[in-house]
């Protein structure tokens, strides 16, 4: 059973948290999810749905998982200090940690990524770009996998990412299974990546 501490913030994006947590959650005998935010209660997502936090950030990092979505809440929390402290510590204690879309800002500003390769959503890349100069960014990629570092591109990538993290921390069948439940196509090729065109970085 790993632990997973989902980090959530005021203006979270919804399907950065929920699409990868309904995959997770699926396989309830392996994982075991947190909701973690700097106060226990509602927090607001970006499409203004709120989800409970049921853990304070300054209760425990101890996870074996770390979890960071993204959304507009992200280019906010890059300058909170206590957010990228936790997040640093969090990481540094965690098996792997995975972000979706801008979460891969936060893990950039808390320096967790340097002289690591990974991308993000390819509308916000010059942004996010910003908030790790020592960060080896992946233009065109759906997700990277970096060691135990796992980063996607925009929202729904997520969760192919999380299918792809699924099939590295147990094995392909798992992750093919997930899909299946979930009748999602999952797009295997973490490389396949057509909105980087449309954004102007290939």
């Amino acid at each position: 059973m790993r632990r997973i501490g989902a980090l959530i913030f005021p203006g979270f994006e919804l399907l950065d948290l929920f699409g990868p947590m309904e995959m997770f959650g699926l396989l309830h005998k392996k994982f075991d999810i947190d909701l973690v935010a700097e106060n226990v209660g509602p927090i607001p997502s970006n499409q203004r749905i709120s989800a409970h936090a049921d853990k304070p950030i300054d209760q425990s990092t101890d996870y074996d998982i770390l979890f960071v979505p993204g959304g507009a809440g992200s280019r906010r929390e890059v300058g909170n200090q206590k957010l990228l402290d936790w997040v640093s510590e969090a990481s540094e204690k965690a098996e792997f940690t995975l972000s979706v879309c801008t979460g891969s800002a936060i893990l950039a500003k808390a320096g967790v990524l340097d002289n690591r390769q990974a991308t993000t959503n390819k509308a916000a890349f010059a942004w996010v770009a910003e908030q790790g100069p020592s960060v080896e960014w992946v233009k065109q990629a759906r997700w990277v996998e970096d060691g135990p570092f796992f980063t996607s591109s925009g929202v729904s990538a997520g969760m192919d990412m999380t299918l792809g993290a699924i099939a590295a921390m147990h094995d392909l069948e798992t992750a093919e299974k997930v899909a299946t439940w979930c009748e999602y196509s999952w797009h295997q090729d973490s490389k396949w990546d057509p909105f980087a065109k449309i954004h102007g970085l290939v």
